[in-house]
């Protein structure tokens, strides 16, 4: 059995490991691979769909494949954790830029998810929060007026959660999540520094205070290659 595809699909992903093959960078077309590792078009091939299948290349039509960036970071799915304390705990210079703050009425989808009415009032909070240099995930909160009376931009930057509890006095008690893969919508090619995907990672999330009142809903948009979506569960006996 021909097993030079995997010595090349080893090979290659050294390379990407050690910083030879850049994160956003084309590898070599399909006949510098065959001229460099002396095989078959076919053997090369079956390399770079294994590479593709295991998520370190994206293989773009008329144009080669492009290494993926492997480092991400973890995203806790069961925690209710605010961007101010997750960026601390990944170590990495963080930054929270509002693109838009003000209140509305809800639409009917809106008022459905935070279960109030089309008339009662409800803040729209969109930020943009950058890693680095990189602009990685596109928050969409909605916060019922009657339960945050006031939000301001400085609030917002900093930590909205940090206010609830410290500022306010209210105790954010759980939150229900529901996590999909959509098709990237134009606002989120606007605000998310996408690359060549196409695709975002939606995370839903209904939080509730310690007295059950539903108070905030959220789509978190997330560009697709940098983060790892962890949990942790114990089987009950």
């Amino acid at each position: 059995m021909n097993k030079k595809y995997m010595m090349i699909y080893r090979d290659v992903i050294g390379k990407i490991e050690k910083g030879e093959y850049e994160a956003n960078t084309f590898l070599p077309s399909e006949n510098e691979l065959v001229l460099q590792y002396d095989t078959s078009r076919e053997t090369v091939r079956k390399a770079l769909n294994l590479l593709s299948q295991n998520g370190y290349i994206q293989k773009i039509r008329g144009k080669g494949s492009i290494v993926l960036e492997i480092k991400r970071f973890n995203f806790p799915i069961s925690g209710l954790v605010s961007f101010k304390e997750l960026s601390k705990q990944l170590g990495r210079s963080s930054k929270t830029v509002v693109e838009k703050l003000k209140i509305i009425k809800p639409d009917l989808f809106l008022a459905t998810q935070l279960e109030t009415d089309e008339e009662d009032e409800v803040w729209e909070v969109v930020r943009v929060r950058h890693i680095g240099d990189e602009r990685i995930i596109l928050d969409k909160d909605y916060f019922k007026k009657k339960c945050v009376p006031d939000l301001t931009i400085k609030i917002c930057e900093e930590s909205i959660y940090e206010y609830i509890e410290k500022t306010l006095c209210l105790e954010i008690g759980y939150a229900k999540k529901v996590i999909s893969v959509q098709e990237a919508t134009e606002e989120d090619k606007q605000y998310l520094d996408l690359h060549h995907y196409n695709m975002v990672v939606v995370v839903q999330n209904y939080v509730y205070l310690n007295d059950t009142t539903l108070f905030q809903y959220t789509e978190s948009r997330h560009t697709p290659d940098k983060f790892k979506f962890v949990d942790f569960a114990r089987r009950n006996y």
